[in-house]
């Protein structure tokens, strides 16, 4: 009795084995490893320098006293000079009309064609994903001309700050 009852525990602690059979799963870690190595390569970040606005008077004071704001609001976007609002885009639907918002920096641009720096301002709980379309509309945006597909691209305000929305 006491034989068979050992014999049974040892072929239990042998299926206990089998079943811990680890190849398998290092097969797919590896492979695992292998495909993020790769995909690693052709991944790449692009940081983007910005600055936090500042309130120091002396070097703005031979300036010209104008900024330009964008302000992300819930409703809508803001365009502001730093005293007044100028410009309101309101959404189309649930997105923001980031081509209006093109067409009204554009012409900020034609204005002030000196001026590279702006302000993105966002108030808190909008989606950190319209922040980043909003920042890359103010950098820039591509121009289609008629009858051609592809489009130029041009530069409106590289310098970008970005802070909370008043």
């Amino acid at each position: 009795m006491a034989r068979r009852r050992r014999k049974q525990k040892e072929e239990l602690d042998m299926d206990i084995m089998e079943v811990l059979n680890l190849t398998p799963m290092m097969d797919v870690f590896t492979v695992l490893v292998v495909f993020l190595l790769i995909t690693a390569v052709f991944t790449s970040i692009t940081i983007m320098e910005l600055s936090v606005p500042t309130g120091a008077g002396a070097a703005a004071a031979a300036k010209p006293n104008f900024a330009i704001e964008v302000i992300v609001r819930k409703a809508g976007l803001e365009i502001a000079n730093g005293k007044s609002v100028e410009a309101v885009i309101s959404k189309k639907g649930d997105k923001y009309d980031l081509e209006k918002l093109s067409e009204v920096m554009r012409g900020i641009k034609a204005q002030y064609p000196d001026k590279e720096d702006a302000t993105v301002l966002m108030e808190p709980k909008v989606e950190y994903d319209y922040l980043v379309q909003v920042m890359d509309v103010v950098r820039g945006t591509v121009v289609k001309t008629p009858g051609s597909a592809q489009g130029a691209k041009i530069v409106l305000f590289p310098k970008i700050s970005i802070g909370d929305a008043p």
